[in-house]
Order: C-alpha cells, then sequence, then structure tokens
C-alpha cells in the first residue's frame, strides 16, 4: 500500500494520497483545490487517481474533490448521512455508514461519526495482502491528535441556531463508537496545530487509537454533561470566510484547474483600480508597512496566516490588488485559491513610484510601550482572541479581536490615543491597518506583544 500525507502549513490541513501498488490505482481524500500536488505524486508514484472522496463539507478550506475529479475522470465518493439538509448537490456515488470502498487490494470502511458536521464520515482502511486487521483510520475533523472536532462552527460561521448542542451530544455518542476500535490501529487527521477547527490541536502529524485514549481528553471517562461543557467552551471565533466555504463546497459551483496567473499593473492602472474601491491588500513585512503604505491597504503578510487573515478580512465579490514581489505570487494565489478569492485582478511590486496618499504608524519599543499603559489618555488594546486574553494580558488593556474588530469600532474612543499589541505583533499591525483605513488617527502598535512582555516578567491581569 502507497500511503502519503499532503500537508498544508497554512491552513494545517491533511489530505492524504492511498494508493494499491499492485493495479496501480489511487485514491485522494480531502484534496486542497490546487491539485497539481496531488497529480505529480500519482506520476512519480506511478499511479492512476481512479477515486477521489472527502471525510464531510469542509468550512475551512475550498476542497478539490471535484477539480480533481475533472481532470483525471476519478469517481467521486461522498457521505449521504446526516439528513436532507446535508446533501451535496451534485454528482457522486453517495456513502453510508458500513459501506465499503475498494481500491485494488486495499478496502475503506465507512464509519459514520457525527458531532463535528451531521454527516462526517471516517475511512477504516484495510490492506489485505498484508492483513485482514484495519491498519490505518482517517478521521477528517472527528478526531485529531489530542483534541476533537468542534460542533459549534455550523451555529457560529453558518447560523444554524441549536446546532452546536446537537453536534455536542452526537460527538459524545460517535466517540463511544470510535473508542471500541483497535488499540493498535493508525490515526491520520485532516488538521494539525495551528487550525480553527479546533482548540487543542496536537502538533504531532498522527497517532493511534490506543494513545488517543491515553493523552486526548475527548476519550476520558467524563460524564455527558461534563464532556459536552468542556467541548463547547473556549472554542475559537470561526473566520469570516467558513461560512462561504460551508455554502461552496456542497454546491456545483464554478472550478479553477490551475493556479491562477495575474498581470503586473502598470501605475494608472493600479491607480484606476484604487478609485474603483478594490481591496488593496499589502503583503509587506509589518515594519516596512508602518514606516509608509497606501491609505485604505490592509498589512497581511506573506506568511503561513496570509490565506486565513485574506479570509477574515476579504469579501468575496470585491477584486482584489496585492502589493507584493514576483516570486511571491505563485504561493499567494496558492494561498487564496485554498479559500475560493479568487478574484484578484492584478498586483504592484512596488509602492515607490505611486503618486497617491500614503500613511504611517509609530511602533512602540518596550520601553515606550511600557510607560504608555499607564497613561490615562491613552486606550490600550489586546487585538488577540479571548481565550487567550483571559489567561494573561496587560493591566488595564481591552480585548477586541482583530478578526471582529470591524464590528466593534464604535467601542473605541477616537479622542484618546489609540496602541495596540498581540502576541508578537502580526495582529497588531494587521488592526493597525484597520483602524487607519476606518478614519482613526493617533495609532501606535507594540510590536513585541505579549511574547515580549512576558520575556520581561512584567505584570499580568487575569480575567
Amino acid at each position: 500500500m502507497f500511503f502519503q500525507q499532503v500537508y498544508d502549513k497554512s491552513l494545517a490541513q491533511a489530505s492524504y494520497v492511498i494508493g494499491c501498488q499492485v493495479t496501480g490505482e489511487a485514491m485522494v481524500v480531502d484534496a486542497k483545490r490546487d491539485v497539481d500536488t496531488y497529480l505529480e505524486l500519482a506520476k512519480q508514484h506511478g499511479l492512476t487517481i481512479t477515486k477521489v472522496t472527502e471525510t464531510h463539507i469542509h468550512a475551512d478550506f475550498l476542497s478539490g474533490t471535484r477539480e480533481l475529479a475533472k481532470l483525471t475522470g476519478a469517481e467521486i465518493y461522498l457521505s449521504d448521512e446526516g439528513g436532507q439538509d446535508w446533501q451535496y448537490e451534485f454528482p457522486h456515488t453517495g456513502l453510508k455508514d458500513g459501506d465499503q470502498i475498494h481500491l485494488g487490494n486495499i478496502s475503506f470502511r465507512i464509519l459514520h461519526n457525527p458531532g463535528h458536521t451531521p454527516e462526517s464520515i471516517s475511512f477504516l482502511i484495510t490492506d489485505h495482502p498484508a492483513s485482514d486487521h484495519p491498519v490505518i483510520i482517517l478521521t477528517g475533523d472527528f478526531v485529531f491528535v489530542g483534541d476533537v472536532g468542534r460542533p459549534d462552527l455550523l451555529e457560529k460561521a453558518a447560523g444554524i441556531v441549536g446546532s452546536q448542542s446537537e453536534g455536542a451530544e452526537q460527538m459524545f455518542q460517535s466517540l463511544q463508537k470510535f473508542s471500541a476500535l483497535p488499540d493498535f490501529v493508525q490515526l491520520w487527521p485532516g488538521h494539525g496545530a495551528g487550525s480553527a477547527c479546533g482548540k487543542s490541536l496536537g502538533a504531532v502529524s498522527s497517532s493511534t487509537i490506543g494513545y488517543e485514549k491515553i493523552r486526548n481528553w475527548a476519550l476520558e471517562d467524563a460524564s455527558r454533561q461534563d464532556f459536552i461543557q468542556t467541548l463547547l467552551a473556549g472554542q475559537p471565533e470561526p473566520p469570516r470566510y467558513f461560512a462561504q466555504m460551508k455554502k461552496l463546497n456542497k454546491i456545483e459551483r464554478s472550478l479553477l484547474l490551475e493556479v491562477p496567473q495575474i498581470p503586473l499593473l502598470s501605475d494608472s492602472s493600479f491607480i484606476d483600480l484604487l478609485l474603483m474601491d478594490v481591496q488593496l491588500v499589502d503583503t509587506r513585512s509589518k515594519f516596512e508597512f508602518s514606516k509608509e503604505f497606501i491609505a485604505g491597504a490592509y498589512n497581511i503578510q506573506a506568511n503561513n496566516a496570509f490565506a486565513t487573515w485574506c479570509g477574515w478580512m476579504l469579501d468575496y465579490d470585491r477584486p482584489i490588488v496585492l502589493i507584493a514581489q514576483k516570486n511571491q505570487l505563485e504561493d499567494l494565489m496558492r494561498k487564496l485559491m485554498r479559500i475560493g478569492l479568487d478574484n484578484v485582478v492584478g498586483y504592484i511590486p512596488s509602492i515607490d513610484t505611486l503618486d497617491v496618499p500614503m500613511n504611517t504608524y509609530e511602533v512602540l519599543s518596550f520601553e515606550e510601550f511600557a510607560e504608555t499603559v499607564h497613561d490615562q489618555d491613552t486606550q490600550v488594546y489586546d487585538v488577540r482572541n479571548q481565550s487567550e486574553f483571559e489567561n494573561g494580558h496587560v493591566e488595564g488593556a481591552k480585548n477586541i479581536f482583530v478578526g471582529t474588530m470591524i464590528n466593534h469600532l464604535d467601542e473605541i474612543d477616537q479622542t484618546k490615543s489609540i496602541v495596540l499589541y498581540c502576541q508578537s505583533g502580526d495582529r497588531a499591525a494587521l488592526a493597525s491597518s484597520i483602524l487607519l483605513k476606518n478614519g482613526f488617527e493617533n495609532i501606535r502598535t507594540y510590536f513585541g506583544g505579549m511574547k515580549e512582555w512576558k520575556e520581561k516578567q512584567q505584570p499580568l491581569q487575569f480575567t
């Protein structure tokens, strides 16, 4: 059996290629949208992709299942569990609990495990030439290393009232069935540390069912009520784009079969687009951006979190322009297409020759920040998420999470100086660009954040 995990660090998302090396067939599970990765992998190992599938209707990325099927002619297998409201709305072969998919000498037994979503399934894999016992389970967003999938996304991201309580009940029941599986089975999940699909995902890429019974909090011997209370508490805020992914992954949308190439804009073309109210994303470092930037730009840096913050900030129905270097474009476009932000109309590599309004903001040193936090005329905002804030923050700071800051602008006093910080500066830089874009002035930012504050053993306040 051929088995390989394909891991996208930008979304902490795992997909899998499984192949029968006797027949040369392969199946891809939970494909990301830039599917050339799987085509190249199959070619390298002499495999033909004949089947594609996924564990559930994803919220955190735009599935490449249909792109891959279009390019290879592979058959699509998808869950038909979960009831009428949770059916895929495009042609596929339906899967129910207990069904099996055969791929040469390999079998995939379908396990319905609702909780994270009503239609969620896992794949219990047996490599029959080696043994008639299962060897691997692909759990998707059901069980992670050290955690389980959150049941509140449908309510928080998609607005389905009451679904989180029902999902938590289903998760408890699904875990009872999961615990009965053999301890020796390897567990390969759909996400790792950094994903917003859980609250305490492990950084290790795989585990075993037996080890998870020892260390995973959700598999401890707890009452139903205690389990549900713990599961729902402290879940991170779901990114704004999750609702769009839930919609697009269910319907028959347009396909994107290769990584888009975007044009270099002339200065005049760029200025014309600015007048059309495009969404301008400046991918430079926070240090460069703070010194001078085009008024109205978002500072979303070209790092692993790029797609997530674009998903928080950008609208799907408005054109996007990037400020980025040419050698960054392929990586950035891959990250954007993975969450369906396809409306990128061009880029510029530099702002030096542009005759457009510019802006700037002040960056504070540790000493300046430490002095500022005691200034009665200054508002200090911690822009990390709520659970981070509650686990320790600068005394007197208020919490407005950067992802939802646009909804809380009326809570900020524009007559006072504003100082922003986060963990290590990136989110505070984005928050600064949001406030300046919305007419706020006298913004100062502390890039050292809680990381430096704690290193210097400064006092913390807990909520």
